[in-house]
């Protein structure tokens, strides 16, 4: 008998019996956690097989699942051992309660710190994702959704947070500051953030560093917040330094977001720190090339320096040209602005030329497990274009290592059209309509 037809047998039965029709033997103290078990999962052990759990199998259970009734959602049984069978808990936030996966491979996420929003798609999402903007912009300093200004810190949103999701969805919390070169703070703030959302939860997020060195670090908080040098234009040691890290977090087992990752060449080298997230950030890219475009178009069309001056501007507040170049010859701004836009559209024009190829990187890498989280959309068009990218057949093996996340707000606006108002008035006003007597006159 094969593992389907085994599985189909046993689809529904209660554990208990499946352990005494197949004469599992238990010990004692390991019952309640092998009882809490799928029926289907079980059903795959050999008849008389010895069965215990492991010390993980039970420190999560104890934490997440104390009743012992189900496995907790983000989490997947597999079997160790030859002959003794040794179930384990192993994190993977693509299965539900029970050991059940999800309905689809593709995950959604909530890129958000916000309690009160992530509490409506809870259902609906299997991450949430934060940076020091989003908490502290949009959440903590925002009165307007700060209400009432109930929540005081981080550390009492993201106690908020895990109490909201539960234990299936991971929780990507920001270094406060990557350039911090005394590694025990780092440690330190990560373990307060451990304490609160547990180590199965919590994700490290760790961000591209740039040409940046700690102390050029203040010069994006003084004056006009530009640097004087380009974006590459650095050190090894300070361009890799997210690199690094993320690397060093990984190796000490922690889990590692590596994230503002914006163009595509960025994907080979961060896979080489081994992160459990990359990342491929779609709207500004997007938005940067069209405005590009739009400039260089209207000096060929006019021969007008001045789309050629706007250009140089927007180079230099933007980060591709540094302060000092603020007067830099317009023939070479020009011939910088047409390579980039060589660069940025040559994926296509829809913006997910990035997306397209951190998953033909992901496909090609050994990290079975790690997965890319599409995120940083706006917009009509980028949602639904997401959608149809990711069922072109190129793509379809690759389901189960994408992650969308948005805001709650934008997302949940995917999930109604115009029918759907136009049909709900339609029955809404049948419903409201007197009955029909036999007279044909409407009844009170």
């Amino acid at each position: 008998m094969n593992a389907v037809q085994v599985t189909s047998r046993y689809s529904g039965r209660d554990s208990a019996e499946v352990i005494a029709e197949r004469r599992l033997r238990i010990p004692l103290e390991a019952a309640k956690y092998v009882g809490a078990v799928d029926s289907r999962t079980l059903a795959l052990v050999d008849c008389d097989a010895e069965v215990d759990v492991s010390r993980r199998f039970r420190e999560v259970m104890d934490l997440f699942a104390p009743a012992c009734v189900f496995t907790p959602a983000g989490f997947r049984v597999e079997r160790l051992g030859n002959g003794r069978v040794i179930l384990d808990l192993v994190r993977d936030i693509g299965f539900d309660r029970g050991g059940v996966p999800r309905p689809t491979g593709v995950l959604f996420s909530a890129d958000s710190a916000n309690p009160f929003d992530i509490r409506e798609c809870r259902h609906v999402i299997a991450n949430v994702t934060c940076n020091p903007g989003i908490v502290y912009d949009l959440f903590l300093n925002n009165p307007e959704a700060n209400i009432g200004g109930q929540f005081g810190s981080l550390e009492e949103v993201l106690g908020e947070i895990a109490d909201v999701v539960g234990s299936g969805c991971d929780v990507s919390v920001e270094l406060r500051n990557p350039y911090e070169q005394d590694f025990g703070r780092i440690l330190d703030e990560i373990q307060a953030y451990e304490e609160i959302l547990t180590k199965y939860r919590l994700v490290v997020k760790v961000p591209h560093t740039g040409a940046i060195s700690p102390a050029q670090a203040e010069q994006l908080l003084t004056g006009d917040g530009l640097l004087n040098h380009r974006c590459y234009d650095g050190s090894p040691g300070d361009l890799l330094r997210g690199h690094a890290l993320a690397l060093k977090l990984t190796e000490l087992g922690h889990r590692v977001n590596f994230t503002l990752m914006f163009e595509p060449y960025q994907t080979a080298l961060a896979l080489q720190s081994r992160p459990y997230f990359i990342n491929a950030f779609l709207r500004h890219r997007l938005n940067f090339a069209r405005r590009i475009e739009g400039l260089v178009a209207g000096y060929a069309a006019t021969d007008d320096t001045w789309f050629v001056k706007e250009l140089r501007r927007h180079l230099v507040a933007h980060h591709y040209l540094g302060r000092s170049e603020d007067n830099l010859d317009l023939l070479e701004t020009l011939t910088i602005g047409k390579q980039l836009i060589a660069s940025l559209v040559a994926g296509g024009n829809d913006g997910l030329d990035s997306a397209r190829s951190a998953l033909s990187w992901l496909r090609s890498s050994t990290l079975d497990a790690t997965r890319l989280i599409i995120c940083s959309m706006d917009g009509a068009g980028m949602f639904p274009a997401i959608n149809s990218m990711l069922e072109e057949p190129d793509f379809l093996d690759m389901h189960n290592r994408v992650l969308v996340t948005t805001d709650p707000r934008y997302l949940a606006r995917w999930a109604s059209s115009p029918q759907v108002i136009s049909y709900q008035q339609r029955f809404l006003k049948a419903v409201a309509a007197p009955p029909v007597s036999a007279t044909g006159q409407p009844s009170n």
